[in-house]
């Protein structure tokens, strides 16, 4: 089992950082492999819907969101780790996912998600929510944990004091790890669910 997590806040090892953190011990107790990316310090751009990668396989903009693909398609599991900004993920992170999302062709579908979101106070269920969409429009199965995945602080460290936060992001690993090992004990008995060719409907006729 593989885990890729991302921290998308621009501080290193600022309060998101300490809820991913709190998930790769245990993790690695369980003996999932766990690569954890800093990606919210990075000048990504936005997708500007040029389509290229339908043609190309990646983003036209080789950058590392492209990078970021190929751990995605090896791994078994996405954790994504945002700050709240106006009740809302760093729109660094939104663009990572959005053109990462969009661009990489390999199918998703069973891969398992998970979003964690950090605030001093609120807007934290407005950007989980936010983030899950990523999970959900691409067939991820999302974990969840015993709460909605949040934690609080306001300076770099706060977070630490948090311990029902920090309590929820424990059993959010270990629900995730439980989730990645019966689809994998699921794929090899019976195989990825069928697909059906997707119908697009537009709504101006």
């Amino acid at each position: 089992m593989k885990v890729l997590l991302l921290n998308g806040s621009p501080h290193a090892q600022g309060n998101t950082y300490t809820a991913l953190h709190e998930m790769e011990e245990i993790f690695r107790k369980e003996g999932v492999e766990t690569e954890l990316i800093h990606v919210g310090n990075q000048a990504i751009r936005s997708c500007i819907g040029c389509r290229k990668c339908g043609e190309l396989g990646k983003c036209v903009f080789d950058d590392l969101v492209n990078e970021i693909a190929g751990k995605l398609e090896a791994a078994d599991g996405l954790v994504v780790g945002s700050p709240v900004y106006y009740a809302a993920a760093n729109p660094t992170l939104t663009a990572l996912l959005t053109r990462l999302f969009y661009s990489s062709p390999f199918d998703k579908t069973m891969k398992v998600g998970a979003g964690v979101v950090a605030a001093r106070r609120g807007g934290l269920s407005a950007a989980f929510d936010e983030l899950n969409k990523f999970f959900t429009i691409s067939g991820m199965p999302v974990a969840s944990g015993q709460y909605w995945n949040s934690i609080h602080g306001a300076a770099a460290g706060e977070a630490l004091q948090d311990a029902e936060g920090l309590q929820s992001m424990r059993t959010l690993a270990r629900n995730m790890t439980f989730l990645m090992r019966g689809i994998a004990l699921a794929k090899e008995t019976y195989g990825l669910p069928e697909k059906e060719k997707p119908q697009r409907t537009n709504f101006i006729r």
